[in-house]
């Protein structure tokens, strides 16, 4: 998704998904902990008031909504966790494998020249 895009705007905004049904209205985004790009949007789905949260980075705006690129079935199905709270580790990584994105592993951890063996002469 375009990172440019103010959050706040985003809100409001009917959603649909992959096929252009529609799932419902933006209620909320949540921004990444580091560096502050929005990553989830929550969707009022209408459906008893529940909402689900989709990922932003496959997602798009197209003429003034957001296209969510997954069937709504599976939008409708992803872990609801609330919202107006912060999200956890943990449930943004149910979220990501619920909608089969691959999360990144860490960095490995700096090679670092750690001095020489006990014992032997080389410096």
């Amino acid at each position: 998704m375009q990172t440019d895009v103010d959050p706040r705007k985003l809100i409001g905004r009917k959603a649909f998904d992959r096929n252009g049904n529609k799932i419902g209205t933006v209620g909320e985004v949540y921004l990444d902990d580091a560096t502050g790009v929005p990553e989830w949007a929550a969707i009022r789905t209408g459906l008893f008031s529940r909402d689900a949260f989709v990922p932003l980075e496959p997602s798009e705006l197209v003429e003034g909504a957001l296209r969510v690129p997954f069937d709504r079935a599976l939008i409708k199905d992803a872990p609801d966790f609330g919202v107006g709270r912060h999200l956890s580790p943990e449930q943004e990584l149910q979220l990501y494998h619920h909608y089969g994105l691959d999360v990144a592993p860490p960095p490995p951890p700096p090679d670092r020249d750690c001095g020489h063996l006990a014992g032997s002469d080389e410096t």
